[in-house]
């Protein structure tokens, strides 16, 4: 039996009580962690040792989606396979929410703190069973080594947390150790979350509109809205620059819900015949009130019903199932349409398109990209596309780039086609002029 698994609260270290034991997962509360780490930086031989700062993946969905006893299980579980890859005198904490710590007073050196996380991520990514629930999370860790990364505490603790952030933000299920630089990069996403908070009410956002028209005919059936930030330092930011960035911090909701007003607004100038897609991010699309505030973007803008597409991403039908659908079926009893974006790159299942009250289904622009070089994606988009027929779905691809992508889509039956061969996204001045020229193509074919 590991160290860790005998704590209590008369536990010591260095003749010293630890402190208070967290009574979920059995590891040190954080005042008690932290203590234990002012402690031993605190010793005059400052003999190195190493700091791990752990954060679960995907903690948060499944307490959302499962419920909160589940997730307690779920840590209850965390701290059993914890406590079972340390040795005796390491010590884990529990710094609160799904944050870990575990500080190896004798491993100063890189490589070993490495393997530790390493297998740390391995084995808090192996599936859970949990009251009859399987439960797939995952970890991400960083590290920090005393004193040559920090010599105090609190220094090191932010090493720590720095290198922590950069494994999350280079794509989760990593291990990264501290280096200087990252304090650099933390600096300017603080400035640039400053900056986004600020956003909305310096009326730095724009709509830009991407055409999305008929396969069979080429006519023009209406713009997906494309959020653009305008910054008046960093220029046009991408929205894949920040919208993770909002999703993060809680922006996203009334990004999305400005997003909404705004293209409904807009869409009303265009041709009757002509729908406006918006994209709802999972955080708006759990929202309780989604149905109020699209309700009251319609009745604002006059926009009829039936000219509003909603695109929903997989993730946002996963947490919980049951809301979902009803969140969707609710909507569609105002006559908004909804799509199912990006299909094939997420959790896809077919239950989702047999399950879901659904209109359209978005083929991801990835497949298309390789349906003239790969067979494997030229068959999903063929058997999508079929499916959506069988289902009475429409279906979109996105990023048709070449007149060659979209003869094949027009051979498969495939419904509208969105992509730089019809138009880059514009910006609303310029949406007037692009169904002008548009109407003018159809023409000119006919």
């Amino acid at each position: 039996m590991t160290y860790a698994a005998k704590l209590s609260p008369a536990a010591t270290d260095a003749g010293e009580p630890l402190g208070p034991i967290d009574e979920t997962t059995g590891l040190l509360r954080r005042e008690a962690f932290l203590g234990a780490l002012d402690r031993r930086a605190r010793q005059e031989e400052k003999r190195p040792f190493a700091l791990l700062a752990i954060d679960l993946d995907r903690f948060k969905a499944v307490n959302d989606s499962l419920g909160h006893p589940i997730g307690d299980a779920l840590l209850r579980a965390v701290g059993r396979r914890l406590r079972s890859c340390i040795r005796a005198g390491d010590l884990a904490g529990r710094l609160g929410g799904d944050e870990f710590a575990i500080l190896l007073p004798d491993q100063g050196r890189e490589e070993d703190a490495e393997a530790l996380a390493a297998r740390l991520v391995d084995l808090l990514s192996r599936p859970f069973l949990l009251e009859g629930h399987s439960a797939v999370i995952g970890a991400s860790v960083g590290i920090a080594i005393f004193p040559e990364d920090a010599d105090d505490a609190d220094r090191l603790m932010r090493a720590a947390d720095l290198a922590l952030y950069a494994a999350k933000e280079q794509g989760r299920g990593l291990v990264r150790r501290y280096a200087p630089e990252m304090r650099a990069r933390m600096e300017e996403r603080r400035r640039l979350e400053a900056d986004l908070r600020a956003a909305i009410g310096l009326g730095q956002f724009e709509l830009h509109f991407q055409p999305q028209v008929s396969i069979a005919g080429g006519a023009l059936t209406g713009f997906e809205a494309l959020l653009r930030w305008r910054h008046p330092e960093r220029g046009l930011v991408p929205p894949a620059a920040f919208v993770p960035l909002a999703e993060e911090i809680g922006l996203i909701v009334p990004i999305g819900e400005w997003v909404l007003r705004t293209a409904c607004r807009e869409a009303t100038t265009w041709p009757e015949a002509l729908h406006v897609a918006v994209n709802v991010a999972a955080p708006q699309f759990a929202q309780r009130d989604l149905f109020d505030v699209v309700a009251a973007a319609l009745a604002d803008s006059g926009l009829p019903a039936h000219r509003l597409e909603l695109e929903v991403t997989e993730t946002s039908l996963l947490h919980d199932t049951t809301r979902a659908i009803e969140t969707c079926q609710r909507l569609r009893t105002l006559g908004v349409r909804i799509s199912l974006d990006d299909f094939g790159t997420g959790y896809s299942s077919l239950t989702q398109l047999r399950d879901f009250p659904l209109d359209r289904v978005k083929i991801d622009r990835s497949f298309i990209a390789e349906i003239g070089t790969r067979g494997d994606s030229a068959a999903i988009v063929r058997a999508v596309t079929a499916l959506g027929a069988a289902l009475g779905l429409r279906t979109t691809a996105e990023g048709v780039e070449t007149p060659e992508q979209l003869a094949e889509l027009l051979a498969y039956g495939c419904s509208e086609a969105q992509g730089y061969l019809v138009s880059r996204p514009v910006p609303r001045d310029q949406v007037q002029e692009m169904i002008a020229r548009l109407a003018q193509g159809q023409e000119t074919a006919a």
